[in-house]
């Protein structure tokens, strides 16, 4: 088992940043973001793989959003820059025993960890 704790949601305006924390209670080969509107279902945002150097990003977020991980602290952030009205969500920090961090149903091969999630709004 592993237990995710997310940090660092909040509100902001249209065009502002804010940087996301996940906490894990221990190593796990994937990590990513996922996030979830009130209506809509939820969408995988970035994901990493084990060394940090291959990212997989969800097109709306390319070019606005980095994904990164210290493996010493067992710690995933997700920067997201440029924020967009469309952005708000509930934001979760998963991990995946997958042998493959991409987003989509590879991420569902292995076991997968969820956190309670924190949420962002922005506004316009």
């Amino acid at each position: 088992q592993a237990q995710l704790v997310e940090s660092g949601g909040g509100s902001v305006q249209a065009g502002g940043s804010l940087r996301l924390s996940c906490s894990a209670s221990k190593f796990v080969h994937c990590m990513g973001w996922f996030r979830q509107a009130p209506g809509k279902e939820r969408e995988g945002v970035a994901s990493i793989g084990p060394g940090g150097s291959s990212t997989d990003y969800v097109e709306s977020v390319k070019g606005r959003f980095t994904i990164s991980r210290d493996n010493n602290k067992n710690n995933l952030y997700l920067q997201m820059n440029s924020l967009k009205p469309d952005d708000t969500a509930m934001y979760y920090c998963a991990a995946s025993t997958s042998l493959r961090c991409v987003l989509g149903s590879l991420w569902y091969l292995g076991t997968v960890y969820w956190g309670q999630g924190t949420q962002v709004t922005v506004s316009s």
